[in-house]
């Protein structure tokens, strides 16, 4: 089983904070799936989740991102994106804008484009989505 390192884990929990229910179906999902492969790009990862077939299966695809990061090491910061195939939570990219990614992340903070409060209108489509 591939372990999310520290970083990861706080990237996954701010992109699916909030009450809005597909972000709560998602967290619900994210909490007891597995990492079933982590691909670094040189600029950036891709983490692909195995969700059981047994979670609340909601015909929906979607990707958003709104979620950002400061990280030492990194000139330009961060941004990801979560991706959402057929109602299932399936992969998390993380990008830097043209610059080599770190080998180990220690420093970070992490917002959201917005800045302090979140603007879900801003979520492709995530606010006219329910479940």
């Amino acid at each position: 089983m591939i372990k999310l390192s520290d970083f990861e884990l706080a990237v996954m929990e701010k992109i699916l904070q909030g009450t809005h229910p597909v972000l709560i179906e998602i967290k619900r999902q994210f909490n007891s799936c597995v990492v079933k492969n982590r691909e670094l790009t040189g600029i950036g990862f891709y983490l692909y989740f195995a969700v059981s077939d047994s979670l609340l299966d909601v015909a929906i695809d979607l990707q958003f991102g709104d979620v950002i990061a400061d990280i030492d090491g990194l000139e330009n910061g961060a941004g990801f994106v979560i991706y959402i195939n057929n109602g299932k939570l399936d992969m998390l990219e993380g990008y830097s804008y043209e610059e080599s990614w770190p080998n180990s992340i220690e420093k970070y903070s992490l917002k959201y484009l917005a800045g302090n409060n979140r603007d879900l209108s801003t979520l492709n489509g995530l606010s006219s989505k329910t479940i």
